[in-house]
């Protein structure tokens, strides 16, 4: 390899990390941003009351972020920047509306020592995504499948009403989340290197947004103290 082949690969490789840490930069800002702005919707909305006064519409709040993640599942893969960032902050805000519940339920105190721990539990989760030479494209099957146990085992519990297996569920709940986490800043920094675009960086900020908030309710249903 002659001299200028060694500049072009050099300036090439400059370019690719460059890129690589934009978006990253931009995932991360946007995962921080998306938290921030639920955090401040769950507290307003406890903290003026707007919580009790919402009646049965409260359901419709907590329901609503379900239905447009789905919506985002079918129609969302083309979307271009602009409306990939409108729908992420209408999002969260619906999201900071059903989370809103967790100031009736727990004291102010374990929310926030529980975010806390969340927070570094994601930070190291995601740092070893990201860092690590291993390839966790294995590990995909089988969070999937946790995630799917997780599901129906909530529904049943909802009938059951079981504290055994809601104890149960959320130790798998950190499990399965934790490891999500780490997949998914690995399969964002693979995506980007193969195809170059920045719509992944908010794409994969609406999954490591929703990996922090099951995460964190999961952590909550383990340590948090009720009023």
């Amino acid at each position: 390899m002659n001299q200028l082949e060694r500049a072009v690969l050099g300036t090439r490789n400059k370019e690719i990390d460059e890129g690589l840490r934009q978006l990253m930069l931009t995932m991360y800002n946007h995962t921080a941003s998306g938290l921030a702005v639920s955090g401040a919707v769950a507290w307003l909305t406890y903290s003026s009351g707007l919580l009790y006064a919402m009646g049965s519409l409260l359901y419709v709040a907590m329901f609503a972020p379900l239905g447009m993640i789905f919506w985002y599942s079918f129609a969302g893969q083309n979307w271009d920047l602009k409306k990939l960032g409108v729908f992420y902050y209408a999002f969260v805000t619906l999201m900071g509306l059903s989370l809103s519940t967790i100031f009736a339920v727990y004291t102010a105190y374990s929310i926030t020592q529980v975010f806390f721990i969340t927070s570094a539990t994601f930070a190291g989760a995601s740092l070893f995504g990201y860092t690590t030479n291993r390839d966790l494209t294995s590990w995909g099957s089988f969070l999937f499948i946790g995630l799917i146990g997780i599901i129906i085992a909530s529904i049943v519990n909802i009938f059951m009403a079981s504290s055994a297996l809601m104890f149960a569920i959320s130790i798998i709940g950190v499990l399965v989340f934790t490891g999500l986490t780490a997949y998914d800043t690995q399969t964002a920094k693979n995506i980007f290197l193969q195809t170059r675009d920045e719509r992944y960086g908010i794409k994969f900020a609406i999954s490591l947004y929703l990996n922090f908030i099951n995460l964190f309710q999961m952590l909550l249903m383990l340590l948090g103290n009720r009023e």
